[in-house]
């Protein structure tokens, strides 16, 4: 089938996140590639999903997993060539399935060959794409993000005898977005892959573009006029493609990032995630709920994007020092599971692979308002590898059978890129996708049919929500509606079982029906309507007059 022109896909997505070096290997070297990540395509477009992002792919160091690019314009040669990449994309395309790729634009390697220019004297041609000093005492005001690395934002190269400015690691120089000549090449980058054919960027790291003396150098004024700029290149030259921005801010921090419409189409929603944890763990709606409470409104044509899980940490930059220590004290018991600030864990051994836990999540990710993300593994339960290094725990192989290499790659098992995961709970012969395949009530059957029952409707995409506060404030409920449709749904985020009465007045003669069995429960009357709960059980409803 071939993709419609609808500006508003992306209000619709259910997005697919992968590595392609994690999923699988067509070569048989350890490393998964694109016709690897092709041949899988069948598998995704059979779990539900209509997006597909991207981790990096291009050629790099690895020294960040390829965050730190050295050439923008191709693919890195452990993944196959730019022609498995346009082979991929069209059979992606066929299967209505759009892909998203990474455009990190704040920094490069320090092995890109601009980075090499201009460092090489202090009058090269490029010196001034990057940010450079010669003390290193400037932009006092800004935090260190990669706290337990990094001392400083500014590294010293012995070469030019200069230091330059750096937000993440100090192998990943800043570009100077203040030259216009910078400017202009990222366009051009971004216009190289949009010409492939791309459906949307993922653009890395946005608030750090531009860096002003006397203030945080973050989310600057000139920052968002640089993206205003980008957006109106994209709009104008290639309609109906995609920015989604991964600013991790505060709700109102991030609200400008969409402009007037004008800015991005999508971003994270940061905060939300450690506080569907904090409310699970405390069975109390209210982190949740305040979280929501504190979420601007966004223009009508942009739209928040949600996750459980990712390829980095359970980020806790975006809470209190109080909610921190509980965080850490209920989810990462042990030093080794912590980072930066951040709890480096997968979703399963987070909720101690607890099923109902693990489908309520789920359930509330499809049911917020905006676009849900599903890290890959997290549909089959997959383990993490706390005993890797940096964030490589969560980043392990694709478990696609109880076989060799857990079928990810015909190699022997020493040459993997990384060690899969053997444990009698979370290795690869107890999860892998063949063995759920075989059995209608497991994980991945499970996500088949609740990305299908979200899919059905495009309430939970595009519709309001208005929060209802009933006495029990273990039950989280709302209410999604998008033109004459209605849905309830109802929460329990308690380990027990609960009652709760909900105030539905308004849809009086209403009835409810289920929306997974389509089942019909009783209609509204004047009484609070009474409702019994399971532990960790959900509800969505359709309300009808019948």
């Amino acid at each position: 089938m071939s993709l419609t022109q609808d500006a508003l896909w992306h209000k619709d997505a259910v997005i697919y996140q992968v590595h392609v070096r994690t999923f699988s290997d067509s070569n048989g070297d350890g490393v998964g590639d694109f016709q690897g990540l092709a041949q899988r395509l069948d598998y995704l477009q059979e779990l539900g999903i209509n997006a597909i992002w991207l981790m990096p792919f291009f050629p790099s160091p690895l020294r960040d997993d390829g965050y730190d690019i050295s050439d923008y314009e191709s693919v890195h040669p452990a993944y196959g060539t730019l022609e498995d990449f346009k082979k991929f994309l069209a059979g992606a395309h066929e299967r209505g399935i759009r892909v998203i790729i990474e455009m990190v634009l704040n920094h490069t390697s320090d092995q890109h060959p601009w980075f090499q220019e201009s460092r090489s004297s202090q009058n090269n041609p490029r010196r001034d794409w990057y940010v450079w000093s010669e003390t290193d005492t400037r932009y006092r005001g800004t935090r260190i993000i990669f706290v337990d690395t990094e001392m400083s934002n500014w590294a010293w190269d012995p070469i030019s005898k200069s230091y330059y400015w750096h937000r993440f690691f100090s192998h990943q120089p800043d570009l100077n977005y203040d030259n216009p000549a910078v400017r202009e090449q990222m366009w051009n980058v971004m216009k190289f892959w949009l010409e492939i054919g791309v459906d949307a960027f993922r653009l890395d790291a946005v608030p750090y573009l531009v860096e002003r003396e006397g203030t945080s150098c973050e989310n600057l004024p000139e920052t968002h006029a640089i993206l205003k700029e980008l957006r109106r290149k994209v709009d104008q030259e290639f309609p109906g493609r995609m920015l989604l921005a991964e600013a991790n801010q505060w709700p109102a921090d991030l609200r400008p990032y969409f402009g007037d419409g004008d800015e991005f189409h999508m971003a994270f929603h940061f905060p939300l995630m450690p506080r569907m944890f904090m409310g699970l763990k405390l069975e109390d709606r209210k982190p949740i709920t305040e979280i929501m409470q504190q979420t601007p409104e966004i223009p009508a044509s942009c739209q928040w994007c949600l996750f459980l899980r990712n390829h980095d940490e359970l980020t806790l930059e975006m809470v209190t020092d109080m909610e921190r220590d509980y965080m850490y004290d209920v989810y990462a018991g042990s030093k080794s599971m912590r980072l930066n600030l951040g709890i480096r864990r997968r979703l399963a051994p987070l909720l101690d692979n607890d099923r109902r836990r693990i489908e309520l999540m789920n359930g509330m990710l499809m049911s917020l308002p905006g676009t849900p993300i599903i890290y890959y593994g997290d549909e089959i339960g997959m383990g993490d590898n706390i005993y890797l290094g940096d964030r490589n725990g969560v980043r392990t192989p694709m478990q696609w059978s109880g076989g060799w290499n857990g079928g990810f790659s015909s190699a022997d098992p020493e040459s993997l890129y990384s060690p899969l995961l053997l444990n009698p709970v979370y290795g690869y012969q107890a999860v892998n996708v063949l063995s759920q395949k075989r059995t209608e009530h497991s994980l991945l059957s499970w996500m088949q049919r609740i990305i299908r029952v979200r899919r059905s409707t495009r309430v939970f995409g595009a519709g309001s929500i208005e929060f209802l506060y009933p006495a029990n404030h273990r039950v989280l409920a709302y209410v999604r509606q998008l033109g004459n449709e209605t849905v309830l749904v109802v929460n329990n985020v308690s380990s027990s079982a609960q009652a709760v009465e909900l105030d539905l007045r308004r849809y009086k003669g209403n009835i409810l029906i289920e929306m997974f069995g389509r089942n019909i429960f009783p209609r509204v009357g004047d009484l609070p309507y009474l409702l019994t709960m399971g532990p960790y059980q959900f509800y969505w409803f359709r309300l009808r007059r019948i």
